[in-house]
């Protein structure tokens, strides 16, 4: 079995049943003029992550692991954004927005898509979220379990989000809510 070196122990996965998750490589997060940059993240950094995560993709691809894609964003209307996410960081361009790529985080402009280098391809999945979580309010959990998906290999320019603040950073990252689901994960650290 492929095995990936990883702590606290190596992680061994069948890639019939491992899918490669790649959280959030949207253009609102990575390119200039994107809600990223209107929080004040220096995207340039962040952009870095790119080259790494198709390399991690096509790999992925080739092996013939399922490939997921996720997309943080919101209805037209802001129906499914709390109150509480439109007001964070007061922005003076925040969500709903008019920006360089269209509305900030809204579904379907040109800014909430997947950057180029690592468009889905027309079998992969691509779960749009109104949130951080990508479980929350989503079909990924029915999408893994109908797929009989038991390990999940997270890459993302965003995947950080999921890693908790819990003095695990930088010794054995992990995410919580995979976990909970009964799935074995690996966080790849190199494409952070």
């Amino acid at each position: 079995m492929p095995q990936v070196t990883a702590e606290p122990y190596e992680f061994e996965f069948n890639p019939r049943t491992t899918a490669l998750l790649v959280i959030d490589m949207q253009r609102d997060f990575v390119d200039p003029g994107g809600f990223g940059e209107a929080l004040g993240n220096d995207v340039s950094l962040l952009a870095r992550a790119v080259e790494p995560t198709r390399r991690v993709l096509a790999a992925a691809r080739a092996a013939g692991l399922l490939v997921i894609h996720t997309r943080e964003g919101h209805r037209a209307d802001l129906s499914d954004c709390p109150p509480a996410k439109l007001a964070r960081g007061r922005l003076s361009n925040g969500i709903g927005d008019p920006g360089p790529m269209g509305r900030i985080l809204i579904r379907g402009e040109y800014g909430h898509d997947i950057v180029d280098a690592l468009k889905p391809l027309a079998d992969e999945p691509v779960v749009d979220k109104p949130g951080k979580g990508a479980f929350y309010a989503t079909d990924l959990e029915s999408m893994l379990r109908n797929r009989g998906i038991t390990s999940l290999i997270v890459t993302g320019v965003t995947a950080e989000v999921c890693v908790p603040d819990d003095g695990s950073r930088g010794k054995r990252p992990r995410l919580r809510m995979p976990g909970a689901f009964g799935l074995h994960r690996v966080v790849l650290s190199g494409v952070l």
